[in-house]
């Protein structure tokens, strides 16, 4: 079997290269992610899978569990979320999972390529959304593909789902979504972010925030006797990146190895000033902040609250205490257990294709894994292709780590659907 698995996995290759060049020439940034859903579900419905839309609400989320939903202005009407599922009635044995919402495209001046107009070059992919995750999408249907060749049958009795959301990078609302408000889930879910060959089990708590420093306004001239709501704004990001480094020390990530940064402090944003000979009264700035897994997003806002708060305090150039709003993700760390069915049964497929052991790891940063996983007690891991540049200038995915990943993939789901007939 394993031999025909592979030669259908190459025979589908170039299909599965060019419904990744779709995806990523399909730009869907925050707000505005239809366009690469309705690439999906056509690319699904050619495999023969059942599609279903998911229809997404733009007001805020009224649950406990969920991130700061984005300003209404940055979103399309009618947003939706697409579930695919092989045909049937029954429970989803299995649920793959990837986000369709891509971050901005910084400067694509910078870019050796428009990143909305995919290249191929040496052996990769370049374009935004390329690497996170659009290439997992490749990686599900390329393996779904071999498999219906080689065993057509093989989800006659069981379904599997392959559920693409929106809001990953930003709240974690569209994973959350699907489940509290659509109910779609299964006995486990393998997330196709890219994993660079290993098995991510785990992420960091991560918080965003919006700090809304006050200061005076002044001529050029005389800027030298006021604080300028910039350089104020810059201090109170020295003191979270101090307070940050003193945490790795204090609560430091079992899982990470020594010497890992699991709690980075991020300034993303800044928006400040209307008039370069004047110094801006006001700054308004977009942090991320990275906290203890054994934390509650609650606890991390209060104790940042804190952080900031008694930094401004001990300050005399701060005229009043600077606004801090939530404003995107509050999302606990999390961490599956290696010794779990899912890990064991993904590493017995890697080893069958590759003869290599995958070995499990944890980021300093979140996925939606953990949704499943803290929220609804479902397991949940990431595994997928090898990414370069996530979010950053010429993003791109090695080509031939998806067809790696496949051959793992599909291994593991006829594992698991063969055992469950």
């Amino acid at each position: 079997m394993s031999n025909h698995l592979d030669r259908a996995i190459d025979a589908h290759t170039e299909e599965a290269f060019a419904f990744l060049e779709r995806l990523v020439a399909a730009s869907s940034m925050i707000g505005h992610e239809q366009a690469a859903l309705e690439v999906f579900e056509e690319e699904a419905k050619q495999v023969g899978l059942d599609t279903t839309r998911l229809p997404f609400d733009n007001a805020p989320f009224d649950d406990p569990r969920a991130g700061v939903t984005a300003p209404s202005s940055r979103l399309s009407d009618e947003r939706f979320q697409l579930l695919a599922t092989t045909p049937g009635e029954q429970e989803l044995t299995l649920l793959l999972n990837g986000h369709m919402d891509v971050v901005p495209a910084e400067s694509p001046e910078l870019w050796t390529s428009p990143p909305f107009s995919p290249e191929r070059r040496n052996g990769r992919l370049f374009g935004r959304g390329a690497g996170d995750m659009k290439a997992g999408f490749a990686v599900g249907i390329l393996a779904l593909r071999a498999l219906r060749d080689v065993a057509p049958g093989l989800f006659a009795t069981n379904r599997l789902g392959f559920l693409a959301v929106i809001e990953e990078e930003c709240t974690g609302n569209g994973t959350l979504r699907s489940l509290a408000e659509q109910g779609v889930t299964a006995a486990e879910v393998v997330v196709l972010e890219p994993t660079q060959g290993g098995l991510m089990v785990g992420g960091v708590g991560v918080l965003w925030v919006d700090v809304d420093v006050i200061a005076f306004s002044a001529h050029a001239e005389a800027s030298h006797g006021v604080a300028n709501a910039i350089e104020l704004g810059m201090r109170i990001v020295a003191t979270l990146q101090s307070w940050s480094e003193s945490l790795v020390a204090s609560e430091p990530e079992p899982s990470m190895p020594g010497g890992s940064r699991p709690y980075n402090v991020n300034l993303g944003t800044v928006r400040s000033g209307d008039w370069t000979s004047t110094a801006p009264a006001t700054a308004s700035l977009g942090i991320r902040i990275g906290f203890p897994r054994g934390w509650s997003a609650t606890q991390a806002e209060e104790r940042i609250r804190a952080v900031i708060s008694d930094a401004v305090e001990a300050d005399r150039d701060f005229p009043a205490q600077p606004v801090v709003t939530l404003s995107g993700f509050r999302a606990g760390g999390y961490l599956l257990d290696e010794d779990s069915a899912l890990v064991r049964d993904l590493r017995r497929a890697n080893s069958d294709a590759h003869g290599t052991t995958l070995e499990a790891f944890t980021l300093g940063s979140t996925t939606d894994a953990r949704t499943y996983l803290n929220d609804f007690g479902i397991p949940a891991v990431c595994f997928g292709a090898t990414a370069f540049d996530m979010h950053g200038v010429d993003e791109s995915v090695d080509l031939q780590s998806i067809v790696d990943a496949a051959r793992t993939l599909a291994r593991f789901l006829l594992m698991r659907f063969e055992e469950v007939e």
